[in-house]
């Protein structure tokens, strides 16, 4: 065999989305891209803010000495500190460039967090449904996964959590909004979460940090709002991107930031800082420091994609599909009609609708739509959802 035998196994744990995502480059092909509905990759469909289209030109066009060098691995002071300013004031926490380290991304982030944290047999705590990548991140540092269900409604499940907590738990893992439901867990969540977690680790003898995974934080609907994890919680520490809130995800560009009063901060922040050289990413990108440095606060209009829920989730309640109505993100979750959901999303495949079996993210009978797609794939792949639900309740 030519590959290690993990990763044999890893690519059929993960092989589903990318499967969908190949089945629908064949379609395409056979059938034309118009005729293919694809809902299966959170790709933004948005254009980025126009100010970051002025900003990017700006930045390239400047003259600066050792403009494409290297820097301090924890990124550009400046960068750095225009982010410490903004997040200190959406967290209600003071933080300056010491809390942050700029990554490539927050798939960057969150595998510098977890190098930096685990010792072989740590455990990480996740609630279910969960972004598909998360036991692998686990896995390439040590770690060991405790999934942990959500409830019906897609709620933290606080006494399951703080049963699987033991002596081996190092953090828990969150992501809010959710990637694949859309879910935002509340500020009475987080607090009850918080005191938990801080109880067992008192008991345990260790701190057990909370990794907060937030890349789609300013995509939200119907006025909600993202609690504060900092202002919960002081042994947080955040992995975010700017690759949802402004359509960037190409760019490879997010942060970690750490709480100012966490245990072994210094220690942690050198840590954060040498992994991300170690694991080969050395620093973020320069040129995209530098823009994001000047246009914080700036985000892709949220109203888009809130229109693009409501004429899915219309359509689909109007045909039986039972979901629970995202107030984040860009996915919907909803229920298959039969406990197979891998055979439920081959049957719209053949209507040429792809979308993703809730089992990739750890949820069984459920399936996953990534609505950033432009309006008419959803208007038009209705027909087919509705003519889908109708054969299995013929059935």
């Amino acid at each position: 065999m030519a590959i290690a035998k993990k990763i044999e196994g890893f690519i059929t744990q993960s092989s589903w989305i990318r499967k969908m995502f190949e089945d629908g480059i064949r379609l395409k092909q056979k059938y034309g891209e118009e005729n293919v509905f694809d809902f299966t990759l959170g790709n933004p469909n948005l254009e980025p803010p126009l100010l970051f289209q002025e900003v990017l030109q700006n930045v390239v066009g400047e003259s600066l000495p050792g403009k494409h060098a290297y820097m301090p691995n924890a990124g550009y002071p400046e960068t750095r500190r225009a982010v410490a300013e903004y997040l200190g004031g959406i967290e209600g926490v003071p933080l300056g460039e010491g809390n942050i380290v700029m990554t490539s991304g927050a798939g960057g982030a969150l595998n510098v967090i977890l190098k930096t944290l685990l010792d072989p047999g740590d455990e990480i705590v996740i609630p279910t449904p969960f972004f598909v990548e998360y036991v692998f991140y686990v896995d390439n540092h040590g770690g060991v996964p405790r999934l942990v269900p959500t409830l019906d409604d897609f709620s933290l499940d606080l006494k399951g959590m703080e049963e699987a907590m033991t002596e081996r738990t190092k953090a828990v893992l969150i992501n809010s909004p959710n990637n694949p439901t859309g879910k935002v867990y509340s500020e009475e969540e987080i607090r009850s979460l918080a005191s938990i977690m801080e109880r067992k680790g008192r008991g345990f003898g260790r701190e057990i940090y909370l990794i907060s995974d937030e890349p789609y934080r300013d995509i939200v609907y119907d006025g909600t709002k993202v609690p504060s994890v900092m202002a919960a919680y002081p042994n947080s520490i955040i992995a975010t991107s700017y690759s949802k809130n402004l359509s960037i995800p190409g760019e490879r560009i997010g942060y970690i930031a750490a709480h100012p009063q966490m245990s072994g901060f210094g220690k942690i922040m050198e840590g954060l800082i040498l992994c991300n050289r170690i694991l080969g990413f050395v620093n973020a990108p320069a040129i995209m420091q530098r823009v994001i440095a000047r246009i914080q606060g700036q985000t892709v209009d949220p109203g888009m994609y809130k229109r693009k829920r409501d004429i899915l989730c219309d359509g689909l309640s109007s045909v039986g599909y039972e979901f629970e109505k995202p107030r984040g993100a860009f996915y919907l979750f909803p229920k298959t009609p039969i406990p197979d959901d891998v055979e439920f999303v081959r049957e719209l495949q053949k209507k040429n609708i792809l979308t993703v079996p809730g089992s990739g993210f750890g949820s069984p009978g459920h399936f996953r739509i990534a609505y950033c797609v432009d309006d008419r794939t959803i208007v038009e792949a209705m027909a087919g959802f509705r003519e889908v639900m109708e054969q299995f309740h013929k059935g």
